[in-house]
């Protein structure tokens, strides 16, 4: 899972970016002939069922899910203007599987919002727009060699040409009507078309309002665009605090959090409802090897998530040994659950769950 983080100028990206990496080194890469930097983490997602696993089994690696984190600091450079993210930037954007925009809501009279005053729900519509304007531009010419294409003969099968042109034509009127892709009503033949084309409000947008300290997630009285929407989400994340405690160790966190009211870490929340917007969800492999989460989408049949872990599993994917997390914690291992009648044989159109552990059985 790769999400980039977008921002409006000093909304407080680079101490969202340290507080959601907790530490783990970025890597830097110029983009756009050196004009853009993209600094990147990876971050292991925590997974208390991670943690009780590998204590179960004791293996020799614990390993858990990874998430990347690309702080895409060149959308920054002109937010007011509409249309300009072109070349390198606007391929980095398309690359992620969805979006974090950090909005500002914190009040700081020696870094003052450079519009001249905050406005939560103003700086979410400006970013909305200059997503949407971009997709705009990109289905508009789409469309245009679309048409060209069919009114010079150059397209051998006519009627899928013509329902591509209808499901543009769909998309160009949705965008015109300043309504982020996201919410559109696509079939999954819609969807795998569209993903080559980096469409960037079709991507998932998480809306991070970053506070200060003991301020509340703004309620404006109309939702910005882009927030409590189909594809979207907002959550609140007090920038400073979170990056004071992400570079705590273990030990001292929980009394930090106890202080400050804060349930837990912002990275926790952050990563739970990205997996939630994307459609992601965690299964796990187990034994005295190694205990590790994989990441795969909701609803994905065992032999995809056999193909998670290996491609030979899938090509050679027989059965599935399933336990649910929550057996095989209380029951205490694999020869429990199964005495108990919770190991179950699960074939190719098993639907993996959130939670289950897997074990997949295959000709080689």
């Amino acid at each position: 899972m790769r999400l980039g983080i977008i921002v409006l100028p000093q909304s407080g990206k680079t101490t969202v970016f340290n507080a959601l990496t907790r530490g783990h080194a970025p890597t830097g890469t110029m983009i756009g002939g050196g004009r853009f930097e993209v600094h990147t983490a990876v971050v292991p997602v925590p997974d208390p069922r991670v943690d009780a696993l590998s204590a179960l089994f004791h293996p020799r690696k614990t390993i858990y899910a990874q998430v990347t984190y690309s702080d895409i600091a060149g959308i920054e450079s002109n937010p007011t203007t509409r249309g300009e993210l072109k070349g390198s930037l606007l391929a980095e954007l398309r690359q992620m599987d969805g979006l974090l925009h950090v909005v500002r809501v914190f009040e700081d009279s020696v870094l003052p919002h450079p519009l001249g005053s905050i406005d939560p729900a103003r700086d979410a519509a400006s970013m909305e727009g200059e997503l949407l304007i971009n997709d705009l531009i990109t289905v508009e010419r789409k469309l245009e060699r679309l048409q060209d294409d069919l009114r010079k003969g150059a397209t051998k099968d006519k009627v899928q040409a013509q329902k591509e042109i209808e499901l543009f034509e769909k998309l160009h009127a949705h965008l015109q009507a300043d309504q982020p892709l996201r919410e559109m009503d696509l079939t999954p033949d819609d969807e795998r078309g569209l993903a080559g084309h980096g469409l960037l409000t079709l991507k998932p947008m998480l809306i991070l309002w970053n506070l200060g300290e003991g301020q509340k997630e703004p309620t404006p009285s109309a939702p910005p665009p882009g927030t409590a929407r189909r594809g979207s989400g907002t959550a609140g994340i007090q920038g400073k605090i979170e990056m004071e405690i992400a570079q705590m160790p273990a030990g001292e966190m929980s009394a930090f959090l106890a202080e400050y009211g804060i349930a837990e870490p912002g990275l926790n929340r952050v990563i739970r409802l990205s997996y939630d917007l994307l459609g992601l969800q965690s299964f796990f492999t187990v034994g005295e090897d190694e205990v590790r989460a994989w990441t795969v989408r909701r609803g994905a049949l065992a032999p995809e998530a056999a193909g998670v872990i290996h491609t030979d599993l899938q090509k050679g994917f027989i059965r599935a040994e399933v336990v649910p997390y929550d057996d095989l914690a209380a029951l205490g291992g694999m020869a429990e659950a199964k005495a108990k009648g919770k190991l179950r044989l699960e074939g190719k159109e098993y639907p993996v769950r959130d939670g289950d552990v897997l074990n997949i059985r295959f000709a080689n």
